[in-house]
């Protein structure tokens, strides 16, 4: 399962704040700030999809990340690989190494 870019944003806060409640996920946006009712929604549908959790302190709620930041890259990469150049990984480096510009560093 993948997530949405607003997703991903909201996960890349999460990673680095390792444990955070809704306050300090909306504090950690940038201007414009979505609504909290939008970070909410996010974090339901992250929840459903076993990428989060989150403890009870009465009303509150502490989320953290049941997936690991490289764990959802690896996975991501590979189904890039996977899907972009036929299951090969030397294809994609040869891509990557070409249109990065890395062969020059």
């Amino acid at each position: 399962m993948q997530l949405s870019k607003s997703e991903e944003e909201l996960m890349n806060i999460l990673w680095k704040q390792k444990k955070a409640f809704m306050k300090d996920l909306l504090d950690a946006y940038p201007e414009p700030k979505p609504a909290t009712t939008t970070v909410a929604t996010l974090l339901k549908r992250m929840t459903d999809k076993k990428f989060i959790d989150y403890k009870s302190y009465g009303r509150s709620r502490e989320y953290y990340p049941l997936v690991k930041k490289k764990d959802y890259f690896s996975k991501h990469v590979n189904g890039l690989i996977k899907n972009f150049f036929n299951d090969s990984a030397s294809q994609f480096a040869s891509f990557f190494t070409q249109e990065t510009n890395l062969s020059k560093a």
